[in-house]
């Protein structure tokens, strides 16, 4: 593992264990809304679950979840919320740009507040696309540009400026899809310590053909 991986994992690491719940242990409110797209049975991947609170959440309306997440720390917290709720996951612990992406596996890839620097972006983006069955769906919820503006004002969370995405790049990053959502709006988060407030994000759906 690079010098830059281990650093990534370790930052990581340490957020995890400075709190209870970084973010807490309920699902991301947006990916919760959009329930009528899960049913029993389908393959669900989430990479950069962190402690799990999405994946476990999803493998509680019966599917099979692989979780992946570079953290150790966050890797055990998500098993352990998972054992927690009587579920289970497959929570496998790896860098994204270095783990074995499965091609044409999953119903659903959900990347809840996963952000790339951008030479990565796209590359990362194409894999969790080609990670989809036909027909399989990948939700993103990520800050756009205008969070950097509102962290001056008190709000918590969001990555460095340069990680942070428009609706267009995640149109442009998904260019064989079916584009089915991709708003930008101000919402209100209240996940865990580490988003906290009103925010900046956009929300994208996107069907493979």
């Amino acid at each position: 593992m690079s010098e830059e991986k281990r650093t990534t994992a370790s930052i990581w690491d340490k957020n995890y264990s400075d709190v209870s719940w970084a973010f807490g242990t309920e699902p991301n409110e947006f990916l919760a809304s959009q329930r009528k797209l899960f049913s029993k049975g389908q393959k669900a991947l989430l990479p950069g679950d962190g402690e799990g609170r999405n994946g476990v959440w999803l493998a509680t309306l019966g599917l099979d979840v692989v979780s992946v997440e570079a953290s150790p720390v966050g890797c055990e917290k998500a098993r352990g919320l998972a054992a927690k709720r009587g579920v289970a996951i497959d929570a496998q612990c790896a860098d994204l740009a270095a783990w074995d992406w499965p091609k044409s596996a999953f119903d659903v890839v959900a990347a809840i507040y996963v952000h790339f620097p951008p030479n990565v972006r796209p590359r990362l983006h194409a894999r969790m696309y080609e990670a989809l069955k036909p027909g399989g769906v990948v939700l993103i919820e990520s800050y756009t540009p205008k969070q950097f503006e509102r962290r001056e004002s008190g709000t918590v969370g969001g990555p460095p400026p340069e990680m942070m995405v428009t609706a267009a790049d995640l149109k442009s990053d998904f260019p064989e899809a079916e584009i089915l959502l991709a708003e930008e709006i101000e919402t209100v988060l209240m996940e865990g310590v580490r988003h906290q407030g009103a925010s900046d994000v956009v929300r994208f759906i996107a069907r493979r053909r």
